[in-house]
C-alpha cells in the first residue's frame, strides 16, 4: 500500500511528467517559433486541424471533462501540466480560453442540459468556446445587459478583451438581469453580435472587442447566479495563468543560459562573467519559489481542500513576479539582439506582462493578503 495521499501529492507523479513529455513534444513538433510567428499574422489567430489533432491524440479538449461528456475525466494537475507546457512555447492555440475558462464555467454552473450541450464538443475539439472578461469581472461590474421576452433572452450591450473572441464557436458572457447578474452562452455567428480583433500588446494570444445588439443567448443556470460561478472559477483560472506564467518564466531562464554558454566577450563565454552569473542566478531562486508555490496551489485545489484559496493566491503573486522579472533578464543577458523584433525573448516579455495585466498581478497581492486577513 502507498504511504502517500496522491490527492495531496505536492510533486506532480510520474504519468503527469511523461503527459507533459508528449505535451511538450507536442508543441515543439507542430507549433514552433515560426509557425507562432505565422500564426500571429493569421485572422483565426491558431491552425483548426492542429487544434483538432491535439484534442484527438492528447485529449487537451477535454483534460478534467468528466467521461460522461466525452472528456477524459483528469483532475486540475493535467490542465496545469499543459498550461505550463503552453507557456515555455508561446504555442497559439485555444487551450486557455476553451479548457480552462468556458470549461470551468460550465462545470461550476448549475445547469446539466447546458454541460450536456456544449463539453462534448469541446471534449473532442469540435467545438471552441470563451469566457468574456477573463479577469473574472466582480459582480455587478458587466457592460451587458439582458432581456426576456416570448423568443427567450436576448442581449445588448458591448464586451472587451475576450480571449479568442473572433474565433470562438461559443461565447459565454455576464449580462445584467432583474435578478441580478447572469452568465448567458452566446453562439459566434448569433445575428447581431459583432467581432473586432484588437490590437494588443501580446500578438500571439487573440483578444476581442464584442458589440451586441439584441443578440439571441440561452441561460446558464439561474438567473441571477453569476457571482457565484466566477466565484467558483476564479481560482482555477488564476492557477492557470499561473502555471503559464511558471513555463514562460523557465523557458526564459533557458534561453538566457543557453545564450551565455555560447556569446563571447573578450575570448570568453559571457556566462563566466560575475553580473550575468548573479542574473541568472537571481532568476533560478525566483523561478525555483515560484514553482514551490505553484505545486502546492495546484495540489490543494486539485484536492478541494481548505487553505487552497491561499495557496492559489500566493502562487499567482509569485508566478506574476517570476515571469516579470525572468523575461525581462532574458533581454538584458541577450543584449542588443534581445529588443529585436526577430528574436523570440521580446515575445515571452509581452506574453509574461499582459497576462499580468490582464489578470491583476497587483489585485493578487490585495487579495492574497485578504485571504490571509492581514
Amino acid at each position: 500500500m502507498s504511504l502517500i495521499d496522491e490527492s495531496l501529492r505536492l510533486t506532480p507523479a510520474e504519468e503527469q511528467i511523461e503527459f507533459g513529455a508528449f505535451v511538450t513534444t507536442f508543441l515543439g513538433e507542430q507549433c514552433d517559433e515560426t509557425e507562432v510567428r505565422r500564426l500571429m499574422a493569421e485572422d483565426l489567430g491558431y491552425d483548426p486541424t492542429v487544434w483538432g489533432q491535439a484534442c484527438q491524440q492528447l485529449g487537451l479538449g477535454g483534460l478534467d471533462i468528466p467521461e460522461k461528456y466525452d472528456g477524459s475525466g483528469a483532475s486540475f494537475r493535467e490542465v496545469a501540466v499543459v498550461m505550463e507546457a503552453l507557456g515555455g512555447s508561446l504555442a497559439c492555440l485555444p487551450f486557455y480560453s476553451t479548457a480552462v475558462l468556458a470549461t470551468g464555467a460550465l462545470l461550476a454552473a448549475d445547469d446539466e442540459e447546458a454541460r450536456e450541450e456544449y463539453l462534448p464538443g469541446i471534449a473532442t475539439g469540435q467545438t471552441t468556446a470563451t469566457l468574456a472578461g477573463a479577469g473574472l469581472v466582480p459582480a455587478g461590474d458587466h457592460g451587458t445587459v439582458s432581456e426576456a421576452d416570448a423568443d427567450g433572452f436576448h442581449l445588448t450591450g458591448a464586451e472587451g478583451f475576450v480571449v479568442d473572441g473572433c474565433a470562438a464557436d461559443v461565447v459565454l458572457l455576464v449580462a445584467g438581469s432583474p435578478e441580478g447578474p447572469s452568465l448567458f452562452a452566446v453562439s459566434g455567428d448569433a445575428p447581431g453580435l459583432t467581432r473586432t480583433a484588437m490590437e494588443t500588446l501580446d500578438p500571439t494570444r487573440r483578444l476581442a472587442r464584442l458589440g451586441l445588439e439584441r443578440v439571441p443567448a440561452r441561460l446558464i443556470g439561474s438567473t441571477g447566479e453569476a457571482p457565484a460561478i466566477l466565484d467558483r472559477v476564479r481560482d482555477r483560472v488564476a492557477l492557470a495563468v499561473a502555471c503559464e506564467q511558471l513555463g514562460i518564466a523557465t523557458r526564459a531562464l533557458s534561453m538566457a543560459v543557453a545564450y551565455a554558454k555560447t556569446r563571447m566577450q573578450f575570448g570568453r563565454p559571457i556566462g563566466s562573467f560575475q553580473a550575468i552569473k548573479h542574473r541568472c542566478v537571481e532568476m533560478v531562486q525566483r523561478i525555483e519559489s515560484a514553482r514551490s508555490a505553484a505545486q502546492w496551489g495546484v495540489a490543494t485545489l486539485s484536492a478541494h481542500i481548505a487553505g487552497s484559496d491561499v495557496a492559489t493566491a500566493m502562487a499567482t503573486v509569485c508566478c506574476h513576479d517570476a515571469a516579470i522579472f525572468a523575461t525581462a533578464e532574458n533581454v538584458q543577458v541577450h543584449g542588443g539582439i534581445g529588443f529585436t523584433w526577430e528574436h523570440p525573448a521580446h515575445l515571452y516579455f509581452r506574453r509574461a506582462r499582459s497576462n499580468a495585466l490582464l489578470h491583476g498581478a497587483d489585485e493578487a497581492r490585495e487579495l492574497l493578503l485578504r485571504r490571509l486577513e492581514v
